[in-house]
């Protein structure tokens, strides 16, 4: 399983030989009674000191030092592309005549209020909210693991040094997720690809400059790409407004997750002997150990919860599913490159695309595209046997969706909403669902290979 941000073993071999001491520190404490270690900690909050900005102010405290990652997912755009007022105009179209073909295939009213247009810059700052949601709840229990699995000794002599470590612990968690958005903001098409909404309650978002490269890759009209992303957005929209506990849901299970967290922290021991102090004094090597890198600081990070891992992937699918059946279903008569546009989609999913990559990265978490294809499946063939109202009806209640097994058993789905409406021929429409569908048994004799 991937380790969540943050951790990694490390694999330096270098040895510092200065020996020097460097007596009295902030509050009395003297560094020079752990060795290498104290003197790699003073340095260490000397550098603090230089820091700027991304050191105090709001966001700037906590696991995560949020302030930081903002700053340094800035800094690794650059300049900010120029949208232009076509971009806005041919985003609000799109949107708009998006939302009219879904209505024909939902029954959950229009989501969005407004259509914006974003820079990777904008997404980040929207974005970035949202991840503070996700990310904490990880990083809180990574901290707590790392302190619950230290000996009591280990606790007491390093209690001076404690608070210095979490604030270490919180740039490294602030360079990653900032070096993760920095990377991702370029490639997002718009606000919920990652799976859910990252802009306010009823903002539609495309992004121009990742459409724009998108679509030459595909060598297609930009203005169906455009519709078709339109479409996927203003969709995931239609499902969290008509499914309000969906976002608190989704946080929930990354908080189940999270604590499900457990720590080794055996390799703590040979730290200082391991670490080589003049990254101190490197701003690229520093940020490369804090991030994760070669050299890496931090214990091993495993999960026992699985089954909460389980739930969350299963969610994220059903979303990433019926967003797919139901956008599918609105364009493919109407977009002359529908089903190319859907083929490369699921080849971006398939070989891991910005989103999948963010989640494995920063969350320990990997949007699997084999059930994001099946969830899909089910979704059509629900809504084929018992028609859209019921198939949406399924999102009145966490209770009511289906679950992992459901996925590859589309017909266990159909049987149980056909059983709870009591309806007599259920069992013959599921047999005739599942012949013209190609799948269960038929009445006709099967050819021996």
């Amino acid at each position: 399983m991937n380790q969540p941000f943050g951790f990694s073993a490390s694999d330096d071999d270098g040895r510092d030989d200065d020996r020097d001491s460097n007596p009295g520190g902030p509050g009395g404490f003297d560094p020079s009674q752990f060795g290498d270690l104290g003197k790699m900690i003073s340095q260490f909050g000397q550098m603090l000191g230089n820091m700027g900005s991304a050191m105090s102010g709001p966001g700037s405290s906590g696991p995560v030092n949020y302030q930081l990652a903002r700053t340094v997912a800035l800094q690794a755009l650059g300049r900010t592309p120029v949208v232009t007022d076509a971009n806005r105009t041919a985003a609000e179209e799109s949107v708009r005549l998006a939302e009219l073909w879904l209505d024909d295939t939902t029954v959950f009213p229009t989501g969005v209020h407004r259509t914006e247009v974003w820079t990777p810059q904008q997404w980040v700052e929207q974005s970035l909210p949202t991840w503070e949601k996700v990310c904490t709840p990880v990083a809180e229990q990574m901290n707590s693991a790392t302190r619950g699995a230290m000996p009591e000794e280990a606790r007491q002599i390093a209690g001076p040094l404690l608070g210095m470590l979490d604030q270490m612990g919180g740039m490294g968690f602030g360079i990653q997720l900032g070096q993760g958005l920095g990377k991702l903001a370029p490639a997002v098409l718009f606000s919920s690809e990652v799976g859910i909404p990252f802009g306010d309650d009823g903002v539609a978002a495309l992004c121009p400059t990742a459409i724009d490269a998108f679509a030459d890759e595909l060598e297609l009209p930009r203005q169906e790409v455009v519709v078709f992303l339109a479409a996927r957005e203003a969709a995931h929209l239609r499902l969290f407004a008509g499914a309000p506990w969906l976002h608190a849901r989704f946080l929930a299970t990354v908080d189940e997750y999270a604590r499900g967290i457990r720590v080794d922290t055996s390799g703590l021991d040979d730290l200082a002997a391991g670490l080589d102090p003049s990254v101190l004094q490197d701003p690229a090597k520093l940020q490369e150990m804090l991030a994760g890198g070669a050299g890496a600081i931090g214990p091993k990070v495993t999960n026992v919860n699985e089954a909460a891992l389980g739930r969350l992937e299963t969610l994220l699918a059903l979303v990433e599913g019926w967003v797919d059946a139901v956008v599918t279903a609105a364009v493919g008569d109407r977009l002359p490159s529908a089903d190319k546009l859907r083929e490369m989609w699921l080849r971006r999913r398939a070989t891991g695309g910005a989103a999948e990559q963010a989640f494995s990265s920063l969350v320990g978490l990997e949007l699997r595209p084999r059930k994001a294809r099946e969830a899909s499946e089910l979704w059509r063939r629900v809504g084929e046997a018992v028609g859209t109202e019921r198939r949406d009806g399924l999102w009145q209640h966490p209770d009511l969706l289906p679950v992992g097994e459901d996925l590859e058993n589309p017909a266990a789905v159909i049987d149980r909403l056909l059983d709870e409406s009591g309806d007599s021929g259920g069992v013959d429409e599921i047999e005739k669902f599942l012949r013209e569908s190609g799948g269960g048994a038929s009445d006709e004799p099967q050819d021996e290979t």
